[in-house]
């Protein structure tokens, strides 16, 4: 399985498909830090927000890459459930690299503030919850991406499609006051909890919001696979 990690991977870079998804991240960063500086810890709830959409999408390119034929090459020959587990561990790989960038982006172009005196932990604070923050987002969006790809919807505009209602019903169904918010992941209730109160228990209960949803989400996507066949 691991080298069919590493097949998938070299043929997302080596076809330039990961070129596309990297710059709309980098402007969307740079847009976001381009408005003035801010504290770490909120400068990075809204960037995980603004990177969810970018990964699910980067996600959705990685698993297209790969031809039918090929893929069911790829079940005869490690199995069903590694092949599936394989393309879920690849693009995870992957969005966690554009996390990483992500989270470096602001300090090269000054988009955050330093700690203003030596005992001034906002900036150690910031960072780990900006780190959280981006990994609660990464399962949601490989979810959201592979539940778009072309193996689970069988089309490129059902893909759109369900790129766009994912990433747009996260926002809106996040809004505070939103009927029905465990329907999205807690991408938007994040971002406030980043820029506001972050207690222990809500980290908590936030983390296990976002693993549940993405393990639903997955279980649609596996589902959808196994009609597809």
């Amino acid at each position: 399985m691991n080298a069919l990690v590493r097949l998938r991977l070299a043929g997302f870079l080596r076809t330039g498909r990961a070129v596309a998804p990297l710059l709309v991240g980098l402007v969307a960063l740079g847009t976001l830090y381009g408005g003035g500086r801010a504290q770490p810890a909120e400068a990075y709830g809204v960037s995980a927000v603004a990177l969810f959409p970018v990964l699910a999408w980067q996600t959705k390119i990685l698993l297209d890459i790969e031809p039918d034929v090929q893929r069911r090459l790829a079940q005869v020959t490690v199995g069903v459930a590694r092949e599936r587990a394989a393309g879920l561990l690849a693009a995870g790989l992957a969005a966690v690299v554009a996390v990483a960038v992500a989270l470096l982006f602001p300090w090269l172009v000054g988009g955050v503030t330093g700690p203003v005196d030596p005992g001034d932990r906002s900036v150690p604070v910031g960072l780990a919850l900006g780190l959280w923050a981006h990994l609660l987002v990464v399962p949601a969006a490989v979810a959201l991406g592979a539940l778009a790809s072309r193996a689970s919807v069988g089309g490129a505009g059902y893909g759109v499609a369900v790129l766009a209602v994912g990433g747009v019903g996260a926002v809106v169904l996040g809004l505070s006051g939103s009927v029905a918010p465990w329907l999205a992941p807690p991408i938007m209730a994040t971002a406030r909890t980043t820029a506001g109160d972050a207690a222990a228990l809500t980290l908590v209960g936030l983390t296990v919001w976002a693993l549940a949803w993405s393990a639903g989400a997955v279980g649609g996507y596996l589902w959808r696979r196994r009609a597809q066949g």
